[in-house]
């Protein structure tokens, strides 16, 4: 039976009334994956905004705390103490020794307050006057303060161990004086000065070895005045002593970083060869260190070698003045006829002992003296120079020509 009106149709036509998809299930399944993977990226990055969150309140907090929580003194301090950088130290060794000697209350305290002022960074080796209990900030500025050194001298070439008076009046203090200066300072109250007087005393009364005088100048030294024993062993240089420290001490301090300066430059193992001893090298030094400027060094050097083989004597003038209250550069007819250990015009060979601290430059030139038959010399220039000749007519002619134009 047909149907024409399509009443009895029991199928719809899928091209006029399409029908809605259903979904399969792998489908669903990476829908569903996608919307965890979603999920997931959100709240990571929701975690990770709160990890930042709370680790920078965290680390504020922290801060905070630090900054409350470092012990730390309030002021300038109060009794005085004398404190020693040692070289190489770095500002938390600094601190820490501040901090034992009570001088800050942390090391944190003087560390935060040096990281806020760079300059600490120049802070030199050596000995300074603080006071206990500063605040960290205190410590820091006081170590920057050239008052604050003490304890510290510089040796020049030439100088001697007594004080010299010079014709205008003036006094150029010797190396006692220097080392009497720079004993002082305050320690609870007190000074710590060490007389001249008293470093004389324990120089002359010690045993030098007890001074750390080396062994190669025991038996040459035993046969000099005792208050100039110690002549010529002071190299040119800075030195630093501990304030607080006895005499015999501060001498002993002295001498052996000289000797051991000595000893890094290779001396007196570089004196074997030279036809002296190394005591010997040290008093020709000396003589050439008075005698002449540098560049001349080598060669006054020579002429005194050549005197010395020759069986002459030095007469240089600043053996006369050396064991004289009063010198001047153009010694007398009655100095040099009187008498001593230190009067080379009327003794043949060196003087007893070194005249004063010998440089480097001088040490260089006596035990490598420039070649050449010159056995006089005399000042010839305004600058210091000196003019060398061979025989006594030549010098002669050359003191008179020095004389004509106003050298001396």
């Amino acid at each position: 039976m047909t149907d024409d009106f399509g009443l009895f149709r029991d199928t719809v036509d899928d091209a006029e009334h399409p029908r809605p998809r259903r979904l399969t299930d792998s489908r669903r399944a990476r829908r569903r994956a996608r919307e965890r993977c979603r999920r997931r990226v959100v709240l990571a990055a929701v975690l990770a905004v709160l990890v930042l969150a709370v680790g920078g309140v965290l680390f504020g907090v922290r801060k905070l705390q630090e900054l409350r929580e470092v012990p730390d003194f309030v002021g300038a301090g109060g009794a005085q103490t004398v404190v020693q950088v040692e070289d190489g130290q770095s500002l938390t060794a600094i601190g820490a020794t501040l901090a034992r000697r009570s001088v800050v209350a942390s090391i944190r305290a003087f560390t935060r307050a040096a990281e806020a002022d760079p300059r600490i960074q120049a802070v030199q080796p050596g000995y300074y006057q603080l006071r206990e209990r500063m605040s960290g900030s205190a410590a820091v500025a006081r170590l920057q303060e050239p008052s604050a050194r003490v304890g510290h001298l510089e040796i020049r070439g030439g100088e001697q161990l007594d004080n010299v008076e010079l014709p205008d009046g003036k006094t150029v203090p010797g190396l006692l004086t220097e080392i009497s200066r720079a004993s002082c300072a305050m320690i609870e109250g007190a000074s710590t000065c060490v007389p001249p007087a008293d470093l004389r005393t324990a120089m002359v009364q010690t045993d030098p070895g007890r001074l750390a005088v080396p062994g190669w100048a025991l038996d040459p030294i035993a046969r000099v005045e005792p208050r100039r024993r110690l002549e010529g062993l002071l190299v040119p240089g800075v030195y630093d002593v501990r304030p607080g420290s006895s005499a015999v001490e501060l001498l002993r301090q002295v001498v052996s970083t000289s000797v051991a300066r000595l000893l890094a430059g290779g001396f007196p193992a570089s004196a074997a060869g030279t036809g002296h001893s190394a005591y010997e090298v040290l008093v020709i030094a000396s003589v050439i260190e008075r005698e002449a400027i540098t560049p001349d060094f080598r060669r006054v050097s020579r002429v005194i070698d050549n005197r010395l083989a020759a069986g002459m004597p030095l007469q240089m003038d600043s053996t006369i003045n050396y064991p004289l209250d009063r010198q001047e550069v153009n010694t007398s007819d009655a100095d040099r006829a009187r008498a001593g250990p230190y009067n080379t015009y009327l003794n043949v060979g060196l003087p007893a002992s070194p005249i004063g601290s010998p440089s480097a430059a001088a040490i260089a030139a006596a035990l490598n003296p420039e070649p050449g038959a010159w056995r006089y010399f005399v000042k010839c220039q305004k600058d210091g120079a000196s003019c060398f000749s061979v025989t006594r007519e030549e010098h002669d002619v050359a003191v008179h020509d020095a004389a004509a134009r106003g050298v001396f």
